[in-house]
């Protein structure tokens, strides 16, 4: 196995200690989950940019990195749901869009045809990856003490534009998940349409 693609299967494990980290009750779980997170997020990033790089593109590589990003946002997403931190019709739509987008790449390989990601969809996963951090941070920071106030500006802006920024975020991948769900199913729709 190749390291785009260990890094891509490290990202399964990252998101399960995630959300073990995540619904844990111990001091500062919250940074740990930040991190685990972010971490995650640096390889979806890396495994991407090394496979290009080095000539390392494979058929498991164009299957399983857009599964694990979806896995990882979603698992997020829902464990937001649980911790009552984002209301379920938002993660209905994104999980729903990820299982059709998952569906149709099942058609294909069905048909022999394999669908990598596209532009829209990168797109889609880096706004969803900056919401599920902003979620993360507004949790986190206050663990932080005087850093995070300074940091995040507590003492100086106050704490309610990082809550702000956070929902901005929210919705913003909300929205570029249905617009680059609908760009998918319609450019794909041959393979769909075929069978209808």
């Amino acid at each position: 196995m190749n390291l785009p693609n260990k890094l891509t299967v490290s990202r399964f494990a990252l998101t399960g200690v995630f959300l073990a980290v995540m619904f844990a009750r111990f001091p500062g779980h919250e940074s740990v989950a930040l991190a685990l997170f972010s971490l995650a997020g640096i390889t979806d990033f890396l495994d991407g940019r090394i496979a290009r790089q080095r000539g390392l593109i494979t058929n498991f590589g164009i299957l399983m990195d857009p599964l694990a990003d979806k896995i990882l946002t979603c698992s997020a997403f829902i464990a937001f749901v649980g911790r009552g931190l984002m209301p379920a019709w938002m993660v209905v739509i994104i999980v729903g869009r990820e299982l059709a987008i998952t569906g149709l790449r099942l058609l294909a390989a069905s048909q022999q045809v394999v669908l990598g990601a596209e532009r829209f969809g990168k797109h889609k996963t880096i706004s969803q990856i900056v919401a599920i951090v902003a979620v993360l941070t507004v949790l986190s920071y206050p663990q932080w003490g005087i850093v995070g106030e300074w940091i995040f500006g507590w003492r100086i802006l106050g704490v309610a534009w990082t809550v702000r920024f956070a929902e901005i975020t929210k919705w913003a991948s909300v929205l570029l998940t249905l617009f680059s769900g609908g760009v998918y199913l319609w450019r794909n729709r041959a393979l769909y349409l075929r069978d209808m």
